[in-house]
């Protein structure tokens, strides 16, 4: 510790203006006076267009470097479009063409698998998984259960695929990857398809989604079994959304009962979800990716038809000073 004062009591940390950790306390020794970090108020901001209006699709990567892969229009895709922060550009296809596929990683090396590889309402489940090095796409060994419209989570080498739906019907299915195969994990509490998950293969969250109606239900994995935590606030589905681990995560959007779009978002804290600033445009089908929940992008979904929208969402944390006489 760089600095050995206290506060009530306690030790703190010396200051340095980086700090962004709500509710630690930090002493600056120039001032002398003591800081807290307070929570920011988040809000979500215009991004660039995609230049082509889609859904269905899976996003990766964070706010200022993100992949949209395949998805839909009238028909099904092998679009891979990559935002740098301001602006998406086409980049190389997926070697297979799906829609209500997911993905983990980042743009530089990361992957996408399954979902469906036929005509719009087929049951062409794909077990595909596909690798991104950055610069192209390649073929990888297959899910053990094609499925589609399931959630992600993790890296290129280290990656959890979990729920979706088959024939019949939803899945409870996790398969975890190590970097050349998949294998089945313990399954899901609740099996259901198009929530929003995210995180890594040790830790992740899977909120909302649909069986016969959209869910509040959230799960997360600690690396060997899934455990119902807090409800969501309002049931959904075809959400977008992202997760830094299993006790932080954001989401967005989606399609709440008797079946209207939403523009609701929530932030989870590792104990609840929390309601805060709404997005802009309401939408469902649509991708999300970041790093945590103070950092996220929201791309592309039906609003109807298709949406090129990207909303970007951003929390900034405060340093306040405490008086202490």
């Amino acid at each position: 510790m760089a600095d050995s004062k206290t506060f009530s009591g306690f030790p703190v940390q010396n200051f340095s203006a980086d700090q962004t950790s709500v509710g630690q306390i930090y002493y600056n020794s120039a001032s002398g006076n003591f800081k807290g970090v307070i929570a920011g108020v988040g809000s979500w901001a215009s991004g660039g267009t995609l230049g082509t209006a889609r859904q269905s699709g899976a996003g990766l990567g964070i706010q200022t470097a993100s992949l949209f892969v395949a998805g839909e229009t009238g028909s099904i895709l092998d679009l891979v479009e990559n935002y740098n922060g301001t602006s998406w550009s086409e980049v190389a296809e997926v070697n297979t063409a799906r829609k209500g596929n997911s993905a983990s990683g980042t743009t530089a090396a990361g992957l996408t698998f399954a979902g469906y590889t036929g005509p719009p309402g087929s049951t062409g489940y794909s077990a595909l998984t596909e690798s991104w090095n950055g610069t192209g796409w390649s073929e990888l060994a297959d899910l053990t259960t094609g499925r589609a419209d399931l959630e992600g989570a993790g890296t290129s080498t280290a990656a959890l695929a979990f729920g979706g739906v088959l024939n019949a019907g939803e899945s409870a299915t996790t398969e975890s990857w190590n970097g050349s195969s998949w294998s089945e994990v313990n399954d899901l509490n609740t099996a259901r398809n198009n929530g929003t998950g995210g995180g890594i293969s040790t830790s992740a969250i899977f909120a909302g989604g649909l069986t016969t109606a959209p869910l509040a239900i959230t799960e997360t994995w600690n690396g060997t079994s899934w455990t119902e935590v807090s409800d969501l606030n309002s049931a959904r589905s075809q959400t977008g959304g992202t997760a830094e681990s299993s006790t932080n995560s954001v989401i967005f959007g989606g399609r709440t009962p008797p079946g209207a779009d939403t523009v609701n978002t929530e932030s989870w804290d590792g104990t609840s979800w929390t309601e805060v600033a709404n997005l802009a445009t309401a939408r469902d089908q649509f991708q999300g990716s970041g790093a945590s929940n103070t950092s996220a992008l929201a791309f592309g979904g039906s609003t109807p038809p298709y949406s090129n929208l990207t909303e970007e969402w951003n929390v900034v944390h405060a340093l306040k000073t405490i008086d202490v006489s």
